[in-house]
């Protein structure tokens, strides 16, 4: 039987090989998952023999990073905002960019919250475990929001889960509307890495022919959900802040901000309705 260490060192050949290129963290985490060990024991364990169950167990996982799953959908959970997220094909992959969407909504310290499309709830929790008294949460697809769900359970916050495309079942107005809505343009999507493109749920990627149907129809309908002076707020495509900016224009809504992220892109789009 091979040691930790000769099961690892293979683990990172064979990654690396395919192409990975995080290779050495993703090569670090399957181990560790496969043998049942911690970022310390993976280290002062190396010299332990892996049996062969745990061999087999490891062989599983890896196929499935060879064939270009995300290592969040491998693993079944990934971090967001300092909070832990259940995450599965049924839902988007909470990303690091979207972070910036729910801290500027944060800022406006709005009283009560609706998240269109919440998917795995990432936003939503986010905004009721910092500071939201009040959030309701909707997404079009029943099993998104069973993991939406279960993600408010783990995170100890209570959020009211509505199955509804977009505003349909929503009733009530509130300080703020947010939402990360699909927002690639249609004929971009083949194009995707294949992590993306071939595991992550379409309708949660697909944004029409020009990346801004979902725009179009939140923009057109928020001030009749928002109280005065309440805060709309989009993560957007890296192209897309004057495009949005001017839906929010001809809708009324004022105050229209574009905030970039690290990269120095447009990420979010913000406006006030009064």
């Amino acid at each position: 039987m091979k040691t930790v260490k000769e099961i690892l060192f293979d683990t990172k050949k064979r990654l690396r090989e395919s192409g990975d290129e995080t290779w050495g963290i993703d090569a670090d985490l399957l181990v560790m998952r496969a043998l049942g060990l911690t970022r310390m024991q993976l280290v002062t364990r190396d010299t332990d023999e892996v049996s062969s169950e745990n061999t087999a167990a490891l062989e599983k996982l890896l196929q499935k990073r060879l064939s270009n799953m995300p290592m969040q959908y491998i693993l079944g959970s990934c971090e967001f905002m300092g909070l832990e997220f259940k995450v599965n094909e049924n839902v988007l992959i909470p990303r690091p960019d979207t972070e910036i969407l729910v801290e500027e909504v944060l800022k406006h310290r709005p009283a009560s919250a609706l998240d269109i499309g919440t998917g795995s709830g990432a936003i939503a929790v986010s905004l009721a475990k910092y500071g939201v008294k009040s959030v309701v949460a909707c997404d079009i697809s029943q099993k998104a929001l069973e993991t939406a769900e279960q993600n408010a359970k783990n995170n100890n916050v209570d959020i009211k889960f509505i199955k509804s495309d977009l505003f349909l079942n929503i009733s009530g107005k509130f300080d703020a509307v947010v939402s990360n809505p699909p927002y690639i343009v249609k004929s971009v999507i083949p194009t995707l890495m294949p992590q993306v493109k071939d595991y992550e749920p379409l309708t949660a990627l697909d944004g029409g022919i020009d990346g801004l149907d979902f725009y179009r129809r939140i923009t057109a309908d928020a001030q009749n959900y928002l109280n005065n002076g309440g805060l709309l707020a989009f993560e957007i495509g890296y192209d897309q802040g004057e495009s949005v900016s001017a839906l929010m224009r001809e809708n009324g809504f004022t105050n229209i901000g574009v905030i970039k992220d690290l990269a120095g892109l447009d990420r979010v789009v913000t406006g006030i309705f009064k």
